[in-house]
């Protein structure tokens, strides 16, 4: 154990072996900066004032030359070799009520959703709580690193977590999950993690915006949202996008809801209609654009979650402010 000092707060707390400063935070319940939690967006950066820290990722993406002359370092990719003095900004926005715990799934089963996407659904030895939209770090077999997935199922009696991931060409994760991993095998967890959770005490109607496998975390708020007797009188909108008409899922699942069709309403939207030759009669363009043209400045009116590949993310962040929605609510999770 090392001891993580956060100067000027008084704040200290223990971090374990093999385990990185943002997350011991976390676990301690100190609310460090962070998202991605995979060395990317360059959130959780804290400046080292002293001891010394080992990078599980020294060339992440979310640390650069200018970073690294100041001393500054990625909590979520930072494992002290002592104890330690930061600098950091600490905020209750960056706790969200489920301790993340360091736990071991067993593989129950998978389901093609698509033909890239599957569903896998794992079996835990302990309730593990979590919140409607969150998502776990995986240390999957033969793959350096962990890879963040979200959940897709909300979280019952916390035995059972399940996940809609996509393959992306030449991504080592994917070809772990989809070609090596079987059912009765054991994956290593942390979790669960994310900011992009469902607002239970929201007042407002809700409006989810998803593409490809960020289908996951926004199924888990729809099915997070018909199961909580407080949000009863709450509207849903899903809004999902693909390029062709193969691509689209997750209607099924909504359908499975209750009020599906009048406080569940499903708007798919494919971008290529003509590049696979399946017939295909719903809307067509972008999913940022048919979420804007159906709600316009109603959109000011909701809460509002997305998730998807960066591209889409972006545009849909750009719609969002020009339709004037307040930053609070909006809710997404720079981790795809």
């Amino acid at each position: 154990m090392h001891k993580i000092h956060i100067e000027g707060t008084g704040l200290a707390f223990e971090c374990a072996p093999g385990d990185t400063i943002a997350r011991a935070a976390i676990r301690a319940g100190i609310g460090l900066p962070y998202e991605c939690n995979v060395g990317s967006c360059g959130t959780c950066k804290v400046e080292l004032l002293s001891g010394e820290v080992v990078s599980n990722w020294p060339a992440a993406p979310g640390l650069n030359d200018r970073d690294r002359g100041r001393g500054r370092v990625l909590g979520c990719q930072s494992r002290p070799g002592s104890d330690c003095s930061v600098k950091a900004r600490v905020s209750e926005q960056y706790l969200s009520g489920c301790v993340p715990r360091r736990f071991a799934a067993t593989l129950l089963g998978q389901r093609d959703l698509t033909h890239d996407i599957r569903e896998f659904r794992f079996a835990l030895l302990e309730p593990v709580e979590f919140r409607p939209g969150q998502y776990a770090l995986l240390q999957l077999p033969g793959v350096e690193g962990q890879r963040a997935y979200s959940m897709s199922n909300i979280a019952g009696d916390g035995l059972h977590w399940e996940f809609q991931i996509r393959r992306v060409p030449g991504g080592q994760g994917g070809a772990a999950l989809f070609e090596r991993l079987a059912p009765g095998d054991t994956v290593a967890f942390d979790g669960p993690y994310g900011l992009a959770y469902l607002r239970t005490d929201s007042p407002r109607d809700i409006v989810c915006i998803a593409g490809g496998s960020g289908l996951a975390p926004m199924i888990s708020i729809a099915r997070g949202m018909a199961a909580d007797p407080a949000l009863a009188g709450r509207k849903l909108h899903f809004f999902y996008g693909g390029r062709t008409a193969r691509d689209i899922c997750g209607g099924d699942m909504l359908a499975a809801l209750p009020g599906f069709g009048e406080r569940v309403l499903w708007h798919p939207v494919i971008s290529m209609p003509e590049a696979d030759g399946h017939q295909w009669t719903g809307p067509t363009g972008f999913v940022h654009e048919l979420a804007g043209a159906t709600l316009g400045a109603g959109l000011r009116e909701h809460e509002i979650y997305f998730a998807g590949p960066p591209a889409m993310a972006q545009a849909v962040q750009r719609m969002l402010y020009e339709a004037g929605v307040p930053a609070a609510q909006i809710h997404y999770d720079a981790f795809y």
